[in-house]
């Protein structure tokens, strides 16, 4: 008897306690405005009412797709000027410090 007085007795409290938190949780909270919020949006109503254009996940252009090239390649260019330029300090360390070798 005193097992089945003490499992009631603590589903009784489990459900107070989900009563309670659920209260909590549903409370609204009250909404307070950040100023940063009205400028943002006037900010946005001027850009649009002056015609810019607002990034709407279109594809560029041919100019776009232009410089994207140029700039691949560029970017090639350095990736590679800097990879052979760490391989020639590489080797010169190798060189220089043949006992610290990695497996020697």
């Amino acid at each position: 008897m005193k097992r089945f007085v003490a499992f009631a007795l603590g589903i009784a409290v489990g459900l107070a306690l989900v009563r309670v938190l659920r209260r909590r949780a549903s409370a609204p909270v009250p909404a307070v405005q950040d100023p940063r919020a009205e400028e943002l949006a006037r900010k946005l109503a001027d850009t649009r009412a002056a015609g810019a254009p607002v990034q709407t996940g279109e594809a560029p252009g041919p100019e776009a797709e232009a410089a994207r090239a140029a700039s691949d390649v560029e970017v090639d260019e350095a990736r590679r000027r800097v990879h052979e330029e760490a391989r020639a300090t590489a080797e010169q360390m190798r060189r220089a410090g043949g006992a610290d070798e990695p497996g020697a």
